[in-house]
């Protein structure tokens, strides 16, 4: 399991979170997946043989969030 953070612009609205989190969960191999709106930060945990974090950050970008910086461990 490898743990993924993706710091965003700064997200303008709670309603953000769902969407985001809604959209990671159905990917296959997300377990995890915490949106913190003040910090605009995408924490996951995440299966690297089921899904790669640039596909995470892929669907990010998709959903009409830029990703700024990633961090994976």
């Amino acid at each position: 399991m490898k743990k993924g953070v993706f710091t965003l612009e700064p997200l303008s609205c709670p309603s953000c979170i769902k969407k985001i989190e809604g959209a990671l969960k159905k990917m296959n191999g997300v377990k995890e997946v915490n949106v913190l709106f003040n910090s605009s930060k995408v924490r996951t945990q995440f299966d690297e043989e089921l899904v790669t974090a640039e596909e995470i950050q892929h669907t990010i970008v998709k959903l009409g969030y830029p990703v700024l910086a990633q961090k994976v461990s």
